[in-house]
């Protein structure tokens, strides 16, 4: 298989690659690091990098890519237990980090190599690299037991790149803005290689804020990726921000992923500045599986249909087929095509539970279709599918009702036991004044109206804050009645 990235070899030498803050690369300055970080590099090996949001972690990571090996991305928040459980189970040749970097204990057994921005050398030949072999190793986040490595093959990466291009009409000129983690598919394989795929630019914020945001779509950048915490905190930004409204409202695209984006940032964001967020979907097993189109509805609260070569059913409990685009019929999200891992690092048992004997992969998401083919997300199957009343009801649309109450600054919903429904629906909510929370019976009649009453939630919490991860994903099983 040839080069993940053609521009290296015969593109636009002078054109920005990579911008990480005042620190950038040139495409003809990355063929020039890579190329010699990548004539050090094992062959068909595992090389992890150290991935902090750094130019360091992104030339990384194109040169094993180069030299044809598989990267293991590390997040450098990681504990020493999972990080001691990630490299015994990766077993990597060498670690790969920025000059002056301070490793964890775990990784001082690793050999090491600094990765030097500025190096010369030949670009790497075309690897003699098959479209199965492994491009990057990435953990999952390990809610149910310790993280499993999801195999990812340079045929996946190149497969859900090209279709993105296609869904977002993404070309050479486009210029990504984002702040995203470099450990994770969002940020590093769409947020980085995505960029590099198309000979165009990426500029990194390092840490995200709206003002990052406005000055970079004001200078230039032409999209935005970010997950909804971030829109979240862009919504708030601009009722007081012209400059923000300005920048937002001249973006090709703005996409949000990771979570599902509430719609009452959707309309807030609309409203202030004629532009509409879309929102895709994925998975680490299997890069990006749908996205709203370029030049298709963006439809809030959905995530648009198929990307092409993406095969998607909806599925009952006992695995039946879903035939009806109702709008209406929860089921379980299956997938498949060339955009899927290949299975999980030394885990067979994992691999072989997570496909069907016809080689669909489990998502293990709960969706409904409407009659055009667009996909609502209504939640996991394990946390935000709620059977009650003998209904099958999706925590994502209390969520967003409870969000549409002035008194509601953030909501989380999930089920508990219930000796007469199954189970109760449970909220968890961060009130805009906490010294004058919504009552429950006020936010159940709230609901009750807007969605119907058997979805009404019949317990409520106050909190401070909700449980997030490092990609702004509520940690549902963080929540706990004590």
């Amino acid at each position: 298989m040839s080069s993940l990235f053609p521009a290296l070899t015969g593109g636009p030498a002078e054109r920005p690659a990579l911008c990480f803050g005042e620190r950038s690369l040139t495409y003809a300055g990355l063929a020039g690091a890579a190329g010699a970080l990548a004539a050090r590099l094992p062959r068909g090996g595992r090389v992890a990098v150290w991935a902090t949001p750094v130019l360091e972690t992104a030339v990384a990571v194109v040169a094993v890519l180069e030299a044809g090996a598989a990267a293991v991305p590390l997040n450098p928040k990681s504990g020493e237990k999972e990080l001691g459980h990630i490299l015994a189970d990766s077993a990597p040749e060498l670690v790969l980090a920025a000059p002056g970097d301070e490793l964890p204990p775990p990784l001082r057994g690793v050999a090491r190599v600094d990765v030097d921005v500025l190096g010369a050398g030949p670009a790497a030949p075309a690897p003699d690299a098959d479209a199965e072999d492994p491009a990057l190793i990435v953990y999952t986040s390990g809610t149910t037991g310790p993280p499993k490595g999801a195999v990812i093959p340079r045929r996946a990466l190149a497969t859900t790149l090209d279709a993105l291009a296609d869904a977002w009409r993404w070309t050479g000129d486009d210029v990504l803005v984002h702040g995203l983690p470099l450990f994770h598919v969002h940020g590093l394989v769409l947020g980085v290689l995505g960029p590099l795929r198309r000979s165009g630019s990426v500029r990194h914020l390092g840490r995200f804020s709206p003002e990052g945001v406005a000055r970079e779509l004001n200078d230039g950048a032409t999209m935005l990726f970010g997950v909804p915490t971030m829109y979240h905190r862009i919504a708030q930004a601009l009722p007081d921000d012209p400059e923000l409204v300005k920048a937002l409202g001249g973006a090709r695209l703005l996409v949000s992923g990771s979570a599902a984006l509430p719609v009452h940032d959707h309309e807030r964001i609309a409203a202030a500045t004629g532009r509409r967020v879309i929102e895709r979907y994925g998975m680490t097993e299997t890069l990006m599986n749908t996205s709203v189109r370029a030049d298709g509805e963006p439809r809030a609260g959905t995530v648009g249909v198929p990307l092409p070569g993406v095969e998607l059913r909806l599925v009952e409990e006992d695995g039946s087929v879903i035939p009806s685009l109702d709008g209406e019929t929860v089921g379980e999200i299956q997938v498949r095509g060339p955009n899927l891992f290949t299975g999980y690092l030394n885990r067979p048992d994992a691999t072989a539970a997570a496909f069907t004997a016809d080689g669909w992969f489990r998502t293990g998401d709960m969706a409904v279709r409407d009659p055009d083919g667009y996909v609502r997300i209504v939640g996991r199957k394990a946390t935000d599918l709620i059977k009650s009343g003998g209904y099958k009801i999706g925590a994502g649309e209390i969520e967003n009702a409870l969000l549409e109450h002035p008194g509601v600054r953030e909501a989380a919903v999930t089920g508990e036991p219930d000796p007469d429904l199954g189970e109760r629906i449970v909220a968890w909510v961060v009130p805009a004044d906490p010294q004058s929370p919504p009552g429950a019976e006020e936010l159940a009649d709230h609901v009750a109206r807007r969605l119907a009453p058997h979805k009404r939630p019949r317990v409520v919490h106050h909190l401070a804050a909700l449980p997030r991860n490092d990609m702004g994903k509520i940690m549902k099983r963080s929540l706990s009645r004590d």
